[in-house]
């Protein structure tokens, strides 16, 4: 892609790797060993951030389902300390096809544009190696959620996951902080309203927007 805003973007931006991602790929998808290895990443956040995205996107069906056991696996590497990710093999080859792969691009410029244009290093200390590990906890607790046969579940876990990624990312310890708050919050939600209780709030809002 040529817009100005991808021209305008500092090389190695994940939103312009995803871009160039879903657009160079076949019409049967990629795979998510080829997605790594197109992004060419060892960093826990791109790789977290990809994968979350997907999940990111109300009523996007199947997608989610394939990423969400490969990103607990990848944030339980970091709690473990595994210096960079590694994809299980049975994980491997799970394919996405070029429309998902397209939704997953637009999302992230979507959700995540104004995160790119923002984050700066700042409290660095919540992006540190030994700080990872108790991040990877949280992370591993709200992939775990994502996984809850609900309307709209993903939505809120897989945007905590993103952000806080994002915040790795870019080692701004805030913005990790906001992903955190956000998930910690939905598993509040769920421990105290219960599945069932929250599933009629999920409907009443969604007929409250006419959906």
């Amino acid at each position: 892609m040529t817009d100005a805003t991808t021209q305008n973007e500092p090389e190695g931006s994940i939103l312009t790797a995803l871009d160039q991602l879903a657009e160079n790929a076949p019409p049967e998808g990629l795979s998510l060993a080829q997605i790594f290895d197109a992004l060419d990443e060892r960093a826990f956040g791109a790789i977290l951030f990809a994968l979350a995205l997907p999940c990111c996107i109300p009523f996007l069906y199947a997608v989610p389902q394939i990423v969400s056991l490969p990103m607990a696996a990848i944030a339980f590497q970091m709690v473990m300390g595994r210096h960079e990710p590694w994809l299980p093999e049975k994980f491997a080859n799970r394919q996405i096809d070029k429309a998902g792969l397209d939704r997953i691009a637009k999302s992230g410029r979507k959700f995540f544009g104004w995160a790119e244009k923002i984050a700066m290093p700042r409290l660095t200390f919540l992006t540190s190696q030994v700080m990872e590990r108790f991040i990877g906890i949280f992370l591993c607790m709200f992939c775990g959620s994502i996984l809850i046969p609900l309307p709209l579940t993903n939505t809120t876990p897989g945007f905590a996951v993103a952000l806080a990624a994002f915040g790795l990312m870019a080692r701004d310890g805030l913005m990790v902080l906001f992903g955190l708050i956000i998930g910690i919050s939905w598993i509040g939600m769920l421990l105290i309203l219960g599945p069932e209780a929250l599933k009629q709030l999920i409907k009443g809002a969604l007929a409250l927007f006419g959906v």
